[in-house]
């Protein structure tokens, strides 16, 4: 496996997550920091202040509506990806509500049509079927477009890779506008790409550069542009100057509304998940420990990434001469979190805590094997650890009948 992409978190952000009380917990469980997702928050609304661009919350990073409350003030919307989370922003959030996904059903359109500020479609394709069917007064339309340009280094989030299925190349666009009965450019208000994950700005300057290669003849005939997600913005050592100079610099060029929709930089290094241990055995050479999480479950993106969370204490045994394999309660074989050093013979009954596990978990948490949801807590300084929600039988029961 490969190491935890994002940073080790800085002193002051690892002291406030060890004020975190563990063993007041359910075990497993999320714990949000809720000082640390405001702390983000107001880093957010600094920067679309400074750079004069709007911040979306990308749902699809984090969508825990108990908090939506606490950060909605700093932030300009939310962005989804179809219509059941678009729906959670208008219930939950309000605001801008902008949405877009890789094909919509005729019926989701019908239904978004009458809330969403934005509707953003993957293809000339799907928004040509659906200029057929919305009416003319309605939702700010908008195409994703593959500026073909890759700066990342996993394949499985390489929006432009060969061949990718999302976005639509400038030859593509092209070719429909051709065929098209329609003047296709004059239907649209904006565009959007979306091409980053977890990357400084350095990538969103070079990506920026190449759209505006690929489509900057069409910006004059827009309204806005939609830089998409995958900006590290809360990130310790991330360049927010650099990036507040490349939002400012396109502005002046195109005055156009810039958008951006982080998902992880909303929620990054603001919680952890609390487990126990439940067995240790040996196997071969290997001390092995069965936690009550999983990776597979709970924190899907160790195996799909991959990489290797941190846990509170541990490290990569350099230091740390008792090593062992931790790994997940499911049936598959390779749930395995990794292969990590302590300093004293972990025990049956002892906490682990996994840091930065509140973007992208419990989003994508999962009932496989019936394994248990992992609690929701928040902790603040001023009210201590609060259980938000706990999950039981019923809950595997009820989403499969």
């Amino acid at each position: 496996m490969t190491q935890d992409p994002t940073p080790a978190l800085n002193e002051s952000r690892l002291a406030a997550l060890k004020a975190i009380p563990i063993n007041e917990a359910p075990s497993p469980s999320y714990v949000i920091h809720e000082e640390r997702l405001i702390d983000n928050a107001q880093i957010l609304q600094d920067f679309a202040s400074r750079s004069g661009a709007k911040v979306l919350l990308a749902l699809k990073g984090f969508a825990c509506h108990h908090y939506f409350r606490k950060i909605g003030p700093y932030l300009s919307g939310t962005t989804s990806s179809g219509l059941h989370e678009a729906l959670l922003a208008k219930d939950s959030f309000g605001k801008e509500i902008h949405v877009y996904c890789p094909a919509y059903k005729d019926s989701e359109l019908e239904t978004l049509n009458e809330f969403a500020h934005s509707l953003i479609f993957n293809s000339p394709s799907q928004l040509q079927r659906a200029l057929e069917r919305l009416p003319e007064q309605g939702p700010t339309l908008g195409l994703r477009v593959n500026p073909e340009c890759s700066t990342g280094d996993t394949p499985l989030y390489d929006a432009s890779a060969r061949g990718s299925r999302l976005g639509t190349t400038r030859a593509v666009f092209d070719a429909a506008c051709k065929s098209s009965d329609r003047d296709l450019i004059a239907t649209l208000e904006g565009l959007h790409f979306h091409t980053l994950c977890e990357q400084d700005a350095d990538a969103l300057e070079i990506t920026v550069h190449a759209f505006e290669e690929k489509f900057g003849d069409l910006l004059p005939k827009m309204k806005w542009v939609n830089f998409g997600g995958g900006h590290h913005f809360t990130r310790p050592n991330y360049d927010l100057e650099r990036a507040i100079q490349v939002v400012k610099n396109f502005k002046s060029r195109h005055d156009l509304e810039v958008y951006l929709e982080p998902g992880e930089a909303v929620a990054l290094h603001s919680g952890i998940l609390i487990s126990t241990i439940l067995d240790l055995h040996q196997s071969g050479d290997t001390q092995i420990a069965i936690l009550d999480t999983s990776a597979t479950c709970h924190m899907p993106d160790v195996l799909e990434m991959p990489y290797r969370p941190n846990i509170l204490g541990a490290n990569d045994g350099v230091d740390h001469p008792y090593r062992y394999r931790i790994g997940g309660l499911s049936c598959l074989a390779g749930d395995v979190i990794g292969d990590y050093g302590f300093p004293e013979p972990l025990r049956i009954g002892q906490r682990l805590v996994f840091l930065d596990m509140a973007h992208y978990t419990m989003v994508k948490t999962s009932t496989f094997n019936g394994v248990p949801l992992p609690a929701i807590c928040n902790y603040n300084a001023i009210d201590g650890l609060q259980i938000i929600r706990e999950f039981d039988y019923s809950d595997f029961r009820n989403r499969l009948s």
